[in-house]
């Protein structure tokens, strides 16, 4: 029984679909187009996003940061910028834009785009906390 309840434990600390303490948890709503990030299980902010437009896809799921890129020009389009990158699902990051005027609606390729004084904000708590301690969850 003791080995059961240790593999139990084991398995959900590996799948864990809510924030323990010490996480930062950036939640974004592609329905409504914001960003709420949680500290320590404590909202510390809500900004607007732009996600994917019309013909293109913003990934769902829960996913951990797999790299991080503080000055990042696109590889698919046009040497696009993208300060503050933090990579979650192969070319998918959330960064800042300059095209602050289309956030709060659907703009991207797929990325997440925020203010750039937003995502310097995350990618610095992100590089705090660690790849491990940190979770980007999008829903629809």
């Amino acid at each position: 029984m003791k080995t059961l309840l240790c593999l139990l434990t084991l398995l959900s600390a590996s799948f864990r679909l809510v924030p323990a303490h010490g996480d930062v948890v950036a939640n974004v709503s592609i329905s409504s187009q914001t960003m709420t990030v949680t500290v320590d299980g404590t909202p510390l902010y809500e900004w607007p996003v732009s996600t994917a437009r019309p013909g293109w896809e913003t990934p769902t799921g829960y996913f951990r940061p797999v790299r991080l890129a503080r000055i990042w020009h696109s590889t698919l389009y046009h040497h696009a910028p993208m300060p503050y990158s933090v990579f979650f699902d192969g070319n998918f990051a959330i960064h800042g834009t300059n095209e602050t005027r289309h956030l709060g609606r659907p703009a991207s390729h797929g990325c997440v785009r925020l203010a750039t004084g937003h995502a310097a904000i995350l990618f610095g708590l992100v590089r705090s906390y660690g790849f491990d301690q940190s979770q980007i969850i999008i829903e629809d």
